[in-house]
């Protein structure tokens, strides 16, 4: 009996997750692989800088060693000295002591450094464009599946109605009042309405399958939607100056023009490469036969490097640098028109899926009265149920015209949100 009940626990699986549009949206934003993947790429950005910064610092490093050495002195003079033997040696040493060397002026490698912070700020553009659109997706996933379940919750009330008007057909006939026609009709259309249910329930699962993908979570976890009562919401949307704020939010643009700065600072460093370079360098050491004999020897020199020929590297790296910064330019203008756009038609589409809304909810009151009207004709024997079977199938296109305009709606909310960089701002806080 234990092993039966510890069987039957085992197969039900971990408790349904229950999840607010808020919460989908903030567990995407720490699951989804390709947010995870954007994390990385800043965290790659920020150590190319340490790198970058590392090459303005003094390099210093620790050093011993131990040498053997056997010189032929003949082929150091290049004759044979009478009276001295043909190589010295062999003779060791041992040495410890420290080196260093240090870039005093190189303008080159200030520009890559500061060319590596501006990858940063790329990087956290990116980061943030990767961002906002898993949450557009996760946001639009979410919406379908509140759909799918006011689908469902529709298709049981059509499945109830049908049910009341076959069980009033099926009365009416037994009464003597009603033919078997209407009885017949009516089954038939609580047939259909049975079948249009489990198509919205397989709906609903599909949905939710596909958000469950989105949040990277276990397979065998199952998502429930805790909020799918605020589909039938429809606040009001402030679009004033959402073109303004989509030029500073959005972060394709904000990507592009950090991209700019990069190649500008990237130019400049191509142009230094002309400019001359004083690097210091030294050493300092313990030195000896032995330890007992060791004596302190020390070297320092300091270098200036003025490049004459480079065979056009130079100019070859800055007409690479500039044709990307053409590039970059031309990117720019392509991005804004498409921000324009987007912004635009988003404020249409919302506007257009709000007179959508309401003209649905006057379609689904007249239809419901409609039902009703014909029900009480029907009762009274005035006319059979095919009226009431027309007026049916009107009140179910009416509540479907109604889910659907308030998807729209709710997906234009957030077709702005996005279009104007608020995405995160909008569904995750």
């Amino acid at each position: 009996m234990l092993l039966a009940l510890a069987a039957g626990a085992f197969a039900q699986g971990p408790a349904p997750l229950k999840l607010t549009l808020r919460d989908a949206v903030q567990v995407a934003l720490k699951q989804n692989p390709r947010v995870i993947l954007a994390n990385l790429g800043v965290a790659q950005s920020e150590q190319e800088r340490n790198i970058a910064r590392s090459a303005l610092l003094p390099q210093v490093s620790a050093r011993a060693g131990e040498t053997v050495n056997r010189a032929n002195l003949e082929a150091a003079f290049g004759l044979r000295i009478p009276g001295f033997s043909q190589h010295i040696g062999p003779y060791r040493y041992e040495q410890v002591g420290a080196g260093f060397t240090a870039e005093v002026l190189d303008l080159t490698l200030w520009r890559r450094y500061r060319a590596s912070q501006a990858g940063i700020d790329t990087s956290r553009a990116q980061e943030t464009t990767v961002r906002e659109g898993s949450v557009m997706l996760v946001v639009s996933q979410y919406l379908g599946g509140q759909r799918a379940a006011a689908d469902v919750e529709a298709a049981r009330s059509r499945v109830d109605l049908a049910q009341a008007l076959y069980d009033q057909a099926a009365d009416l006939q037994k009464n003597g009042v009603g033919t078997g026609i209407d009885t017949l009709r009516s089954n038939v259309q609580l047939q259909n309405e049975k079948q249009r249910l489990i198509v919205a329930r397989t709906q609903l699962e599909t949905s939710l399958y596909g958000l469950a993908r989105l949040l990277n979570i276990e397979p065998k976890q199952r998502v429930e939607l805790a909020d799918a009562s605020i589909f039938f919401d429809t606040p009001e949307v402030n679009v004033d100056q959402t073109l303004e704020r989509a030029w500073q939010a959005r972060p394709e643009l904000r990507q592009i023009l950090a991209q700019q700065q990069k190649a500008q600072l990237e130019l400049r460093a191509a142009s230094d490469a002309r400019l001359p370079k004083v690097t210091v360098s030294g050493f300092w050491a313990e030195q000896g036969l032995n330890g007992s004999t060791a004596i302190p020897v020390y070297s320092y020199q300091a270098n200036l490097e003025v490049p004459i020929f480079t065979g056009g590297r130079i100019e070859a790296e800055r007409a690479k640098v500039a044709i990307a910064i053409r590039q970059l330019k031309q990117q720019e203008q392509e991005v804004r028109n498409r921000i324009e756009l987007d912004v635009e038609t988003a404020i249409v589409r919302l506007g257009s899926a709000r007179s959508e809304v309401d003209v649905a909810k006057l379609g689904i009151e007249l239809a419901r009265q409609e039902v009703e009207q014909s029900r009480d004709r029907f009762q009274a024997g005035v006319t059979n149920n095919v009226e009431v079977i027309q007026a049916q199938d009107g009140l179910a296109r009416a509540g479907d015209n109604q889910i659907a305009a308030l998807y729209r709606y709710n997906q234009a909310r957030a077709d702005v949100a996005y279009s104007v960089g608020q995405m995160e701002a909008v569904y995750a806080k």
